[in-house]
């Protein structure tokens, strides 16, 4: 059996790669780092994002885990254009896939390399391994294994949040068991 636990980041104080985590996401690091203390994790994979580094800091320290960047994970670029109404733009590639703005990503393409990078993880001997990344991604990720997720699933992402993504026998056609197990608005220990 192999375990996922996809983590979304702290809070930020933006959108950049380089953005820092806010004093609220700082402490939410920190309870995010108890919560993680129980689950028997052998290993951390992180988006290359500041932000997603930074949620992450406070656990590996604490274990003494080296955190390895994987490019895969960082957050999916909807467009290098302004969007007139991004918020509508967004909803919409959840409903077409294949929908790609310039220089953006289509859904299919941002679910493709971030599920390249998991069937990476669930190869190797490791059993528990963390996946740090961002609301977008990971909200593609859900629906990759579940087409049920939608654009209203990402509305209801938290800052941080945990989601556990379970394989009893791994394949790739294999579909895991998906629990949320962060769920509390307030970002505190659930």
């Amino acid at each position: 059996m192999k375990k996922l636990y996809l983590i979304r980041h702290c809070e930020a104080s933006g959108q950049a790669p380089e953005a820092l985590l806010t004093d609220k996401g700082r402490l939410q690091s920190e309870s995010l780092s108890m919560f993680l203390s129980n689950l028997s994790i052998e290993q951390i994979v992180c988006s290359p994002f500041l932000r997603a580094k930074q949620s992450i800091q406070p656990f590996a320290q604490k274990e003494k885990f080296p955190v390895r960047v994987d490019e895969r994970l960082r957050e999916r670029v909807l467009s290098n254009e302004k969007l007139s109404d991004w918020y509508i733009a967004l909803k919409q590639t959840y409903e077409d896939v294949d929908l790609k703005y310039t220089g953006g990503e289509s859904t299919r393409e941002a679910m493709h390399r971030a599920i390249e990078c998991i069937d990476g993880c669930l190869q190797e001997a490791q059993s528990v391994t963390v996946l740090v990344t961002h609301g977008g991604l990971l909200s593609l990720i859900l629906k990759y294994y579940d087409d049920n997720y939608s654009f209203t699933d990402w509305e209801g992402l938290t800052n941080p949040d945990v989601f556990c993504l379970t394989f009893v026998h791994y394949a790739e056609t294999q579909t895991p068991k998906i629990e949320r197990i962060w769920g509390q608005s307030d970002g505190t220990i659930p």
